[in-house]
Formats: structure tokens, C-alpha cells, sequence
């Protein structure tokens, strides 16, 4: 991932968390959206499935995989997880930053030893709990690295970033060696889990290589396209059917991004021979970049949307990358999710859960003007076991507590599969926020699909930059060619906020136990989950196809409206 600056002792800066203070419930302003439920404009993408974390052995503990149960709950068999060090050479302790599975050593003479239990347990983990593999291939075997000592890092949260570029991070001693490890890693999991299950999985070759020589590739350019192809070739050669793509860059990856997709469209490839190398996805990381100004924390989401803006039209212009899959591999406020620092301090509250509805609704609009199959959009996040409770790092959940953030998913989960005009007088325009972020008024945008049976799924966010009080949003939420009888209709409204779907802010106002007893965690949990707005009516009257309901929504909440039939009975 980009490097950023860590800091030590983030408990000094919990006071900047992302819960502003209440403004004064008397000054609100109002918007007005607008649904035009029988106006269809394309399918309502959910790239949203995807995720991701640095330290793969965080998947196979107790509260790792209570969250890929809760991911792979999200769409059974459709979620996608992305992580590093699955080649790295260790006993498979979790650590900051690290992993390890041991899957290749080498006996006296030079021969190879394949160990595949560790990888096994990671990929179960997330299998049977409805999680499919995105497959970095990666990093390198200590056995295999030009430059092995010293190997495993020492990092944990506040020592300089640069302490993690060890000996895994180096090209390996021997190609051909590199493409047998990852030709017989491939075969095994055809074994083990069967063709027609691999073929679902994406595969692609290591992380960030751009950001070299002091980032996460120790070689040229050249050396990791070589790299790429003879990985590519391991893979093809046991499934030539498999899904196979990269090279998910730091960023849009600028020369370096030009230089791979010239190599992999009309380049020679190292390992066969033959002109280019397969490419049926191509990726890149985008990254926000939030800062603390007059103590209080400013997002920066306008840093992220225009990578992707950038990206998207480079792809754009390659006439043989015209409807390819593209995954943005890892999609985030900012850049390490293993640090901690006063401007990270958004993470536990509701900061994040409006920053992800407001750009991933962007991401979306962003696809659909340049025309890109946006497959994937990773969320670098997943959990730290056996941490403090909430302790600022970038994540789901915390000591198998969701975050608001992870009620964001599973309000797009319960989205429907067609996108629907709708529109907010007070949403800030795609161009506008591409030059300048959030800075002035208030975001209060709108996303909204139809189901089967004319149920239709309302998404509302109020987003700002600036992590401070604002007045309320009264929102007038107009509905019209609505395809459901006349009369009471069944009605939902999800909310996250400081009372709803917010464990963070429940255990807050708990005191911030250290260690909350039995009785604390399960109230806990309880208000971990996606909560329905208290109040709210249950049902709201359809007439001619026209409905209208009005709401209050505060500064960083997120609502999901649900209007007709339940989703039991579809």
C-alpha cells in the first residue's frame, strides 16, 4: 500500500474521531430528491464486494473469521478478498504488516519443497464462509530472494515504514523456479478445490511494484515484468482458463502503468516467448489523503476520485482494453490501515461509513462516463485480533464488533439490480467535487435502484470534508412510476448514525470500558448491527405510482429507504 507517516499513542487523539457535535437541532436546511422509479438507467454495479488487509493469518482467528462469515453473508460466493504475503517464508504468526504460510523452502541440494497447509487454512477460512480469492502472488520465499537477510520485519505502529522492505520484497534467484512455485501452488488448488471454482478466482502478481526501489518491489521495472510473465505462465500452464490480470500499481501508476500495458498488449513475453502476456482484468489502487487542519480532521476525497478519474481514461484510450474487467485493488481514505495518527483518527465513527456511501456512489458515476466494467473496488480493510477495543485502525470491525462503516455494505447489499434516476439538489456535482472535494456546502447525495416485484432501495448520505458539527439535512424524498398497488406499502428505513448501526458511539457512551464485561459486549453487538431509524412509520401510502416521505438526516449519517415488498417474500 502507499506509505504514510505513522504515529504512536493514538489514544491522545480519539478527541478528533469522526463524531462531531450535535448541531443545534432548530438550524437544518432542506433538499429535495428526487426518484423516478420507472426510468431505468443501467444496472446498479456492485463492485463494492471486494476487500482486503495486509496480514493474511488475521483470516484464520476467532474474530477474522466471524468477519469473513459477516463479508461472505453480504453475497454468498460473489465477495472477494485480496491480501498480502501468501509466499512468505514464517511460521504463520499474525503480525502488523505481515504474514506468512511457508509454502517453499529448498532441500541441501537446491531442489524445491512445496508446503501448501498455511494457504490451505487462509483460503478454507474464506471459501466456506463465501469468500472467493482475489490471489496475490506474493511475496518472495526466503529460499528464492536475491537479497534474503534480514527477512521478517520487526515494524509495529509508530517505528519508521520504511522498516518492512526486508528480503521479501526482492526479485527471486531464479525464474524458472519462481514459475514451478506458482504453477505448482495453481495445480494444488485446481486439486484441492476443483476447476470450476478456481476459474471464478482472479490471479494476479504482487503489489505497488511501481513504488521501487524503496517500496514493496526491490527490482527494475524490467525485472518485474519478468516477474508478472512467468507467474503468468505457473498459473496458465495448470488452468489455462484461469482469470489472470494486474499490476495493480500504487496509484494510477503514471510511466510505470504505460510501460506493463505495452509489455503485456504488444511487448515479448519473458517466459514463453510469444507477443504479450494474458491480461483479463487490469488494476490500480487509489488512495485519499486525509490531513488535520484547525483541530479538527479534513478528508481528502477529491485525491481519490481523481486517481480513479485518471485511470479510468487511460483505460479508456487502449482500444484492446474495451470492456475489460478493471479492479481497483486496494480503494481507501488514505493509505495504511495497520497506522495509527491524529488525521486517521476518522476511522471508528461515522466519518468513514458517509466518506464510503459518497465515493463509492462517485466510483460508480466515474465508470459509467468512461464506459469502464468496473469489476472490483478493494476495501483495504479487515480486522486486528487481539488489539484494544476501537483503536483507530482502518477496519471492519474491532474485537468482532462491525464498524459503522460495514453497515455502509450491507446497505448496498440489500440494493437492487437496477439503477434508478434519481436526483438531490444538494449533492455536489461529479466535476466539482473531482477539483475541489467537499470544502464548501454540504453533500447530500442520492443513490437508488429497483428490485423484482417494485421494490426500491433508496441510498442517502450527508457528507462533508471537514470532520465538524453541521446543521441537519430535512430531506423531502419524492417517489414517482412507482410499480406497486395503491395504498400502505411496507417501508424500512436503515440508518447509520451516532444512535443507529454505531457500536463505536454505543461503547462511548459505555465510558470506553477497557474490557467490557459479557452484559456490555452484547448490548455491543446489538448496536453493531444495521439498525432500522427509530420512529420511522412501517409503512407509506402509494398513490398513482407516487409516494413521498420526509426525514432529518444529521451531518455524516447515511440512510437506506426501502419502499414495497420485503425482501423474504421476493
Amino acid at each position: 500500500m502507499t506509505r504514510r507517516p505513522c504515529f504512536l499513542g493514538l489514544s491522545l487523539s480519539l478527541a478528533l474521531v469522526g463524531s462531531p457535535a450535535r448541531a443545534d437541532e432548530s438550524a437544518t436546511f432542506p433538499v429535495a430528491i428526487h426518484v423516478q422509479a420507472d426510468r431505468v438507467t443501467g444496472p446498479l454495479r456492485t463492485f463494492w464486494r471486494y476487500f482486503g488487509g495486509d496480514e493474511p493469518n488475521y483470516t484464520t482467528m476467532k474474530d477474522g473469521q466471524k468477519l469473513l462469515g459477516q463479508l461472505g453473508e453480504l453475497a454468498p460466493d460473489r465477495v472477494y478478498f485480496r491480501t498480502h504475503n501468501l509466499l512468505n517464508t514464517g511460521d504463520g504468526t499474525a503480525a502488523f504488516k505481515w504474514g506468512s504460510t511457508d509454502a517453499y523452502h529448498e532441500d541441501a541440494n537446491g531442489n524445491p519443497r512445496y508446503n501448501w497447509t498455511g494457504i490451505d487454512r487462509i483460503f478454507d477460512s474464506g471459501l466456506s464462509r463465501g469468500v472467493r480469492p482475489l490471489v496475490e502472488i506474493g511475496f518472495m520465499p526466503e529460499a528464492l530472494s536475491i537479497e534474503p537477510a534480514p527477512y521478517r520485519h520487526a515494524w509495529r505502529p509508530g517505528f519508521p515504514y520504511e522498516m518492512i522492505y526486508t528480503g521479501w520484497r526482492m526479485p527471486p534467484t531464479d525464474y524458472a523456479k519462481w514459475e514451478e512455485l506458482v504453477y505448482q501452488w495453481t495445480k494444488h488448488c485446481v486439486e484441492r478445490y476443483g476447476a470450476a471454482e478456481v476459474e471464478q478466482w482472479w490471479w494476479e502478481v504482487w503489489n505497488e511494484a511501481n513504488n521501487q526501489p524503496d517500496g514493496y518491489w526491490g527490482g527494475t521495472p524490467e525485472e518485474f515484468f519478468k516477474l508478472h510473465d512467468y507467474a503468468i505462465a505457473g498459473v496458465r500452464r495448470a488452468l489455462p482458463t484461469a482469470r489472470v490480470g494486474g499490476p495493480h500499481t500504487a496509484g494510477h501508476g503514471g510511466a510505470f502503468m504505460e510501460g506493463f500495458l505495452e509489455h503485456a498488449l504488444h511487448g515479448t513475453n519473458y517466459a514463453t516467448g510469444e507477443q504479450g502476456t494474458p491480461l483479463d482484468f487490469v488494476a490500480f489502487h487509489a488512495k485519499g489523503s486525509p490531513t488535520v487542519v484547525d483541530d479538527h480532521i479534513r478528508m481528502g476525497i477529491a485525491n481519490q476520485l481523481r486517481t480513479i478519474d485518471t485511470a479510468f481514461a487511460r483505460f479508456a484510450s487502449y482500444s484492446e482494453l474495451r470492456d475489460i474487467p478493471v479492479i481497483i485493488g486496494e480503494s481507501d481514505p488514505e493509505g495504511c490501515a495497520a497506522c495509527q495518527g491524529p488525521q486517521l483518527a476518522y476511522r471508528n465513527g461515522t466519518m468513514y461509513s458517509s466518506y464510503t456511501a459518497a465515493s463509492f456512489a462517485r466510483k460508480h458515476d466515474l465508470a459509467d462516463r468512461y464506459q469502464t466494467n468496473l469489476e472490483g473496488a478493494v476495501t483495504w480493510a479487515f480486522t486486528f485480533e487481539d488489539q484494544p477495543y476501537f483503536a483507530g485502525f482502518r477496519q471492519l470491525a474491532s474485537n468482532g464488533l462491525s464498524l459503522p462503516v460495514l453497515n455502509v455494505f450491507r446497505m448496498f447489499a440489500k440494493m437492487g439490480p437496477d439503477r434508478i434516476a434519481a436526483t438531490s439538489n444538494h449533492e455536489v456535482a461529479l466535476d466539482a467535487i473531482l477539483r475541489d472535494g467537499v470544502r464548501g456546502d454540504a453533500d447530500v447525495g442520492v443513490l437508488a435502484s429497483r428490485a423484482p416485484q417494485g421494490r426500491i432501495t433508496v441510498l442517502v448520505w450527508h457528507y462533508h470534508d471537514d470532520d465538524i458539527s453541521g446543521p441537519d439535512a430535512t430531506v423531502t424524498l419524492a417517489l414517482d412510476g412507482l410499480a406497486l398497488a395503491d395504498g400502505p406499502q411496507p417501508f424500512t428505513h436503515y440508518r447509520i448514525d451516532q444512535t443507529h448501526s454505531n457500536s463505536y458511539a454505543a461503547w462511548l457512551r459505555m465510558g470506553s470500558p477497557i474490557a467490557p464485561d459479557y452484559e456490555q459486549y452484547q448490548a455491543l453487538e446489538a448496536a453493531s448491527e444495521l439498525s432500522a431509524l427509530q420512529g420511522s412509520p412501517a409503512v407509506v401510502n402509494v398513490e398513482s405510482g407516487h409516494a413521498s416521505v420526509v426525514f432529518s438526516l444529521p451531518r455524516q449519517g447515511v440512510s437506506l429507504l426501502v419502499l414495497g415488498p420485503a425482501e423474504s417474500s421476493l
